[in-house]
């Protein structure tokens, strides 16, 4: 099996301990420069050149995708999906990760904790907007900052609006973000390979220092995670479209509230903490999924017109509460259950004996059409406004 790493440092730790974790099991693996490569694209031919020389087959890849080459990086991820090749995490997935509001606009949509976080560009915005955070003290984030860097604690008002304003005048895009006192300095690391939490750190500030980053000098121990933390931690990871993450927790009064979902966790830190072989999990992951690549299914959906995946929310008025799924007719009206999400767990290929209750969620793949009908009518009635302003939605979404 023929593994490659993409990154820009083959002496980072990281990267080292990848390289030895493929290499002890066996694999032949390199590491490649991702800013050598070249993109080449033709009628069904997707092609990459690296170093001037046609890449030859990979069955695998491993992204360790810096922040300052994000563009380039995920467009080479991305012609590596075009390619077949199994990519431990999706260019979609890092690009999600790596804009901080689009991933809590992401997360926002589902019951996952987050502290209040608010994003305005108007001036005359600001200070509603640090109201709505619970007021001072506030977080101020910068939306590509790294490792604690782009984040700053406001300890009033008008200190955060006055560095609010500064970077704006900048062209620089903030986010005005709730304090979480009660963490008191403290964040959790949760390491998420696949479905589950390999590895878990608690990271502790040091001294007047807020930020518990251990690239900030702060402190980390091993800590074993309440199955709620691991759950929103996997969830997250999962509703980003990342594989591999790194998810940031804060433990506060309502329970994990997640800050920032990383694509390109770092290694180092989590391994010496919990004395884990984090690389290795990584590499066993990686391994154990090469011969069933994923695909992404809109990209797939846009051949078959007509059909298409979409959630259908069990509401009080629907016609399937109280039915089996076999009873519900759905099959019949050329509709595939993928899985039911029901509370906070996902149930994939339910069984048809299984009863719809208020306030299931049913992955559904199928006639949009069908589906559509089975909307409650004021939604039903937005949809069809919206397809009548792109009549190929239905193929897409």
């Amino acid at each position: 099996m023929k593994i490659c790493i993409l990154s820009r440092n083959r002496k980072s730790y990281s990267t080292r301990r990848l390289h030895e974790a493929a290499a002890s099991r066996g694999l032949n693996v390199k590491v490649l420069d991702t800013m050598k490569f070249a993109i080449s694209l033709d009628k069904a031919e997707p092609a990459l050149y690296y170093r001037h020389k046609l890449l030859s087959h990979y069955d695998a890849a491993v992204p360790r995708i810096g922040a300052s080459i994000t563009f380039f990086g995920t467009a080479v991820v991305r012609q590596f999906e075009q390619m077949g090749v199994f990519c431990a995490n999706s260019a979609l997935g890092i690009a999600n990760s790596r804009d901080k509001l689009r991933s809590l606009q992401m997360l926002s949509r589902y019951d996952i904790g987050m502290p209040q976080t608010e994003f305005v560009r108007d001036k005359t915005d600001v200070l509603p907007a640090i109201e709505r955070a619970g007021g001072a003290p506030v977080i101020i984030k910068l939306l590509e900052g790294t490792q604690g860097v782009g984040v700053i604690l406001a300890d009033s008002v008008k200190v955060a609006q006055a560095i609010i304003e500064t970077l704006q005048s900048t062209k620089q895009s903030v986010l005005v973000q709730k304090f979480v006192s009660e963490s008191k300095g403290r964040d959790i690391r949760a390491f998420v390979v696949g479905e589950r939490v390999v590895a878990s750190m608690r990271r502790v500030a040091q001294g007047d220092e807020f930020r518990s980053n251990v690239h900030r000098g702060g402190r980390a121990e091993a800590v074993t995670l309440d199955p709620v933390y691991e759950a929103t931690a996997v969830r997250a990871a999962q509703i980003l479209g990342l594989r591999v993450a790194g998810v940031d927790l804060l433990e506060g009064n309502d329970g994990p509230q997640v800050m920032e979902v990383n694509s390109s966790p770092g290694l180092e830190g989590i391994e010496a903490a919990t004395g884990k072989d984090i690389a290795g999990e990584i590499m066993d992951y990686v391994r154990d999924n090469v011969r069933y690549p994923e695909f992404d299914v809109r990209q797939r959906l846009t051949v078959s017109r007509g059909y298409g995946v979409s959630e259908l929310l069990i509401g009080e008025s629907s016609e399937l509460v109280g039915k089996a799924l076999k009873e519900s007719g759905l099959r019949e009206r050329d509709l595939l259950i993928l899985s039911l999400t029901r509370e906070h767990t996902v149930i994939p290929n339910p069984r048809g004996t299984r009863v719809l209750e208020v306030g299931d969620r049913l992955l559904c793949f199928g006639k949009m059409s069908n589906m559509q009908d089975l909307l409650p009518p004021a939604v039903r009635k937005r949809r069809r406004r919206k397809l009548k302003v792109r009549p190929d939605a239905q193929a897409t979404e």
